[in-house]
């Protein structure tokens, strides 16, 4: 069992797709996975499961949630078939203390979050939970969540985020090959930045960066899974970026490392 300190990541994971596909970003994924210590759980902070309040998966059994529409068929059959862990939830829930948080059984993993790990660790022979981003809190909180989640770190749990630095749906170009858009490029630059000084105030108030920001975040429930993972890195981690790239003008792919 492996109780060494682990890495806290967030990967970019843009269209559910990549589940199906083999392109740079998931060769990558892969490779990233290959390069951990072997995690004796995943908690993941998907961006698809935004709810009133925060809560986290207890079941002992994950189901897979196809939480999209108009894909391919071969997709609503993709499953990943990783375990729970509620004494793992358990445990989370009283470490998140005083902030509440409620178990739920109701969710499984979503696209954000199985879509990832079908790539990084496709015999989903880990144990997996995941923790909700609660819609009606602003980024501190968000960020604070992640500082009492770094303990995990210590006891081989591997915090993974999974959203878009830049994600707006409604100005992607559909042309494969099309340039990102500046405004697109200043704010994943802007985010980068202030990862790579731990400028960490910058990174909760996203929003000071102007209008860049408003494009690149026009709602933040991408976004805010990176401040659970700066939230839970410390003063001896390194950040580098083992992952990059705009996808249709609009959707970042970035990823961000934090680990010694």
């Amino acid at each position: 069992m492996n109780t060494q300190t682990m890495p806290t990541v967030f990967i970019g994971h843009g269209s559910p797709l990549n589940a199906l596909e083999e392109n740079r970003y998931t060769r990558a994924w892969r490779q990233l996975a290959e390069s951990l210590p072997r995690p004796r759980a995943i908690l993941a902070i998907s961006a698809h499961w935004y709810t009133r309040g925060t809560l986290i998966t207890g079941g002992t059994q994950q189901r897979t949630i196809h939480d999209f529409h108009g894909f391919p068929p071969a997709l609503y059959e993709c499953q990943y078939p990783a375990a729970g862990s509620p004494q793992l939830a358990q445990q989370i829930r009283e470490q998140l203390s005083p902030f509440d948080v409620q178990v739920s059984e109701d969710w499984g993993l979503d696209h954000g979050t199985w879509s990832i790990l079908l790539k990084m660790y496709p015999e989903a022979d880990i144990p997996v939970l995941q923790l909700s981003i609660d819609a009606t809190r602003y980024g501190e909180y968000h960020y604070q969540l992640g500082q009492k989640l770094r303990a995990l770190r210590d006891q081989g749990v591997l915090i993974l985020g999974s959203g878009n630095v830049v994600h707006n749906l409604g100005l992607m170009r559909w042309d494969q090959d099309t340039p990102p858009y500046p405004w697109a490029q200043n704010f994943e630059r802007w985010i980068r930045d202030a990862l790579t000084r731990g400028d960490h105030d910058n990174l909760v108030h996203f929003e000071h960066a102007g209008g860049d920001a408003r494009l690149s975040v026009p709602t933040p429930e991408h976004f805010l899974p990176l401040l659970y993972i700066a939230g839970a890195s410390d003063s001896a981690d390194k950040v580098s970026f083992p992952i990059e790239g705009i996808e249709l003008g609009s959707i970042s792919m970035l990823s961000v490392f934090y680990g010694q």
